[in-house]
C-alpha cells in the first residue's frame, strides 16, 4: 500500500476493538440515519421462489417466524432450528469489511478513517437488508442476524468479524459484500474471492480509500513510512510533485486488476473515497444486490 507521511497517521497503535467500542454508539446511530435517508427510494428485494431443496438447519434467531421452525429437528435437543432451502439460503448476505493499522489511517482530521467508514456502509447495508427481511451474517459468526430489530446486536458483534474474508459457513448462493482498501498483494485477494467463488458465493467488493490515497496532494520533501510495520524502509521523496503521475498510474493498474479478478470470479468491484457522501455508496451496493 502506498506509505504516508508519519505525522498524518491516525490511530495507529490503538487496539481495533477499543476504538470499535469507543465509536459504536455514534456509528450506529449514523448508520440508521443514512439507512434511512436511503430508503424511501428503494423497494423491496424479496422475490417468491421454489425454496423446496433443503438446504442446512440452523439455529433459530429472533427475527424468524414460529411457523418456520422444524419441530422434529428442535425436539433432538434443547435448542430450536429452522429448516432452510436453498432459496432461503440465497436470500443471506454475507459483509465482512477488513481492520488494521492501513484502514485505520487517515490524511486529515476532516475525513474519517476507511475503518470508520467502511463499518458505516456495512451497518447501514446491513439495516436496509434486515428493513427488508432479509438475513445477514458477517464473516466469522455462526449465526446470521435477523429481524428489523438486529442491527444493535450486531454492531456489538464487529470485533468478533473474522481477521480475513474467509468462512466455509458461507452458504451456498449467498451473497457477500467485501470492505476495504485491498491494498494488500493481488494474489492474496484474488486466492480469497476465489474460494468464496467455489463455495457457490457471488459478491462484490467496494474499495474504500482516503483521497491523498488516490489525488497524492503533497508536495515538496516528504517523509513516507509503513503504517503496517511490515519493517519496508522509510522513503524519503525529494519532490512529490515529480511522482505524481507515475503513483497515479500505478494506482489505476491496481483497480484494474481487482476489477478483473472480481469479474472473472462472477463478482463486481467498485470504488468509494472517505471524503464522499456514504449515501450515494449505500444505494449503489442496494443496486447491486438487487436481483436480477
Amino acid at each position: 500500500m502506498p506509505r504516508v507521511p508519519a505525522a498524518l497517521t491516525a490511530h495507529v497503535g490503538v487496539p481495533w476493538a477499543e476504538q470499535l467500542g469507543a465509536a459504536l454508539p455514534p456509528l450506529l446511530v449514523e448508520a440508521e440515519r443514512v439507512a434511512a435517508t436511503v430508503m424511501p427510494g428503494l423497494h423491496g428485494r424479496r422475490r417468491a421462489g421454489p425454496g423446496e431443496a433443503f438446504w442446512q438447519f440452523r439455529a433459530y434467531v429472533p427475527g424468524d417466524q414460529a411457523s418456520r421452525i422444524d419441530w422434529r429437528q428442535s425436539g433432538k435437543s434443547d435448542r430450536l432450528f429452522i429448516r432452510e432451502t436453498e432459496w432461503e439460503a440465497a436470500q443471506t448476505v454475507a459483509l465482512w469489511s477488513a481492520t488494521g493499522p492501513g484502514m485505520d489511517w487517515r490524511s486529515s482530521k476532516e475525513v474519517p478513517a476507511k475503518a470508520l467508514r467502511a463499518q458505516l456502509l456495512l451497518l447501514a447495508l446491513a439495516a436496509l437488508l434486515l428493513r427488508g427481511g432479509e438475513r445477514v451474517r458477517l464473516f466469522g459468526l455462526p449465526r446470521p442476524f435477523a429481524g428489523r430489530h438486529a442491527l444493535p446486536a450486531m454492531a456489538d458483534s464487529l470485533p468478533q468479524m473474522a481477521a480475513r474474508p474467509e468462512d466455509h459457513r458461507v452458504a451456498r448462493h449467498a451473497r457477500a459484500v467485501l470492505f476495504g482498501d485491498f491494498w494488500e498483494p493481488l494474489e492474496t485477494t484474488r486466492a480469497a474471492i476465489a474460494q468464496l467463488a467455489a463455495q457457490g458465493v457471488r459478491g462484490h467488493m467496494l474499495q474504500v480509500l482516503d483521497p491523498a490515497e488516490e489525488t497524492l496532494p503533497y508536495s515538496g520533501r516528504i517523509r513516507f513510512e509503513d503504517v503496517l510495520g511490515a519493517g519496508a524502509p522509510a522513503a524519503l521523496v525529494p519532490r512529490v510533485e515529480a511522482v505524481r503521475g507515475l503513483y497515479a498510474e500505478r494506482l489505476a493498474r491496481h483497480r484494474a486488476a481487482l476489477a478483473a479478478l472480481a469479474q472473472s470470479a462472477g463478482w463486481s468491484f467498485a470504488t468509494h473515497r472517505t471524503d464522499q457522501p456514504p449515501e450515494s455508496a449505500l444505494l449503489a451496493l442496494h443496486q447491486v444486490l438487487a436481483p436480477a
